[in-house]
């Protein structure tokens, strides 16, 4: 009993021995692999580039306060529509205490000179109907009283000018109010009732009171790196995604390519611009971020393949062409290339319409196991 229990162990010893040299030697064969079998067809091939940027009006114009002094009433609202010389804000002018207290004194000088010149003048106009004084005399006077009267109105409107910025005459089309250049929309309203603002001067850029825009007209602005500009050129067509806007896409034409770089980030950046033709009943707000896809190459119904298929080494550009439907067997194929979009590449020479190529590895083949 003994001995048969001691055969059953060896047996069984050496069976492990041999299961764990065969599963050894099991994991050290080669398993066969998958490949993707790529099909050489015809198609459309368009090489592309996106560019970021935004959307904004062509005409924006900053309107300027033309005289010193706190606003006194505005008459619109960002977003509300306004017409080319319609009125947007009143300023009241802070006059300066001299140059108001000079004012003042001039007038007050010229009502009295008036006022003693009209009295000498109707005396000689009674002595000269009575002949009792020359024809030179009393035209001497009368002229005295014409220069008197313009004097006084000079003062009158100066102390006008002084107190309100324009004289009683102008006040309506004077520059205490100010107006829109041109119709469009209010874009934005930076001031309030009560703030002070700047006229425009040589040393002074002027207090904006309204920024407007007409926004039937758009532009898309973005910048594009050095390496792709030289592709562009004036004209060609572009598309719009606006992201406000749910993806939406709108034409574009290119108009402008700067011929300037500025450097971001380490590499030259070039603006461009694009017409943008977005429908009346479309509301567009300016300043919405978008994306502009620009054509720069295309190609119609040529021979294609997927780029990951072509092999390129120093001397040689080759295929690997498939000799069964698995692409197990293969032999090598030189070809010629064309334009990439990135995904597909055009095959010039080199291959037909409906051959097989042997792509990227799939999936690992499962090893056959025996059955029982």
């Amino acid at each position: 009993m003994k001995r048969i229990i001691k055969w059953i162990f060896v047996v069984l010893l050496v069976a492990g021995v041999v299961f764990t040299f065969y599963s050894l030697w099991k994991r050290q064969q080669p398993k066969p692999v998958a490949y993707d079998v790529l099909r050489v067809e015809r198609r459309d091939l368009q090489k592309s580039t996106i560019v970021t940027g935004k959307v904004e009006p062509r005409d924006e114009v900053a309107i300027k306060a033309q005289i010193q002094g706190i606003v006194a009433e505005l008459y619109k609202e960002a977003g509300q529509p306004v017409r080319k010389g319609e009125a947007i804000a009143k300023i009241k002018v802070v006059p300066e205490t001299q140059s108001l207290s000079n004012a003042e004194s001039r007038l007050r000088l010229a009502e009295v000179s008036l006022k003693n010149v009209r009295q000498i003048y109707e005396r000689d106009s009674a002595l000269y109907a009575k002949h009792v004084i020359s024809l030179e005399d009393y035209q001497k006077s009368e002229l005295q009283y014409v220069q008197a009267q313009e004097e006084h109105k000079i003062a009158t409107d100066n102390l006008s000018i002084v107190r309100e910025g324009v004289t009683a005459a102008a006040r309506e089309s004077g520059n205490t109010i100010v107006r829109s250049d041109i119709t469009g929309t209010i874009l934005e309203i930076p001031v309030k009732v009560g703030n002070s603002v700047q006229q425009v001067g040589a040393f002074s850029e002027g207090t904006t009171i309204a920024t407007v825009a007409d926004m039937s007209d758009m532009l898309f602005v973005g910048k594009m790196d050095e390496t792709e500009v030289g592709k562009l050129r004036e004209g060609m067509p572009m598309d719009l995604i606006i992201g406000a806007l749910n993806d939406r896409r709108f034409t574009a034409t290119l108009e402008y390519i700067s011929p300037k770089g500025t450097e971001s980030n380490g590499a030259m950046m070039f603006e461009i611009k694009g017409a943008a033709r977005i429908p009346d009943s479309i509301e567009i707000r300016s300043g919405y971020s978008a994306n502009a896809e620009i054509v720069l190459q295309s190609r119609r119904q040529v021979l294609t393949l997927a780029e990951s298929a072509v092999h390129i080494t120093a001397d040689s550009t080759y295929v690997e062409l498939a000799l069964d439907s698995a692409a197990q067997t293969v032999r090598q194929k030189a070809v010629r290339t064309g334009m990439s979009d990135g995904l597909n590449i055009e095959i010039t020479e080199g291959l037909e319409e409906g051959d097989l190529v042997r792509g990227n590895v799939k999936t690992q083949m499962p090893m056959p196991t025996g059955g029982r």
